[in-house]
């Protein structure tokens, strides 16, 4: 029987990070600009211990139309490039923000006024972060 300390090596090996080269990465910046998603940014949170994900990608549209649009494009290019569907997504009732789950990385299509009062990147401050607009 082997050492916990050898399987808990193994375990983390096995787990490949995500990188801003990554493909559903680079899918998502782009599916988010067709769309004329505005005030995109990534947060990288992989060196932030506390972090559910590798990355959030946060960006902004000024109608609830456009919200929409965007998180279907993210979903449907994600799905149809990357083959990966979203773990979870939440608040596409509302469209105020939403939030589509890829365990990995996280996405946040918010309208300006909900961006504004939540303040994500305010928050995550001590993550690197990248802006992402055309």
């Amino acid at each position: 029987m082997e050492p916990l300390a050898v399987l808990k090596s193994r375990e983390k090996s096995a787990v490949t990070r995500l990188t801003r080269n990554s493909k559903i990465f680079k899918t998502i910046i782009k599916a988010i600009q067709d769309k004329k998603g505005e005030n995109i940014i990534s947060l990288d949170l992989r060196k932030i211990p506390e972090a559910s994900a590798d990355f959030f990608i946060v960006c902004e549209a000024s109608s609830t139309t456009q919200v929409k649009a965007i998180c279907d494009f993210v979903e449907h290019e994600v799905k149809e490039k990357c083959g990966e569907a979203p773990y979870k997504h939440e608040g596409r009732t509302a469209l105020q923000w939403v939030l589509i789950d890829y365990v990995n990385i996280v996405v946040h299509v918010m309208h300006p006024e909900a961006r504004k009062f939540y303040k994500l990147e305010d928050m995550w401050s001590d993550a690197a972060s990248q802006m992402h607009d055309l």
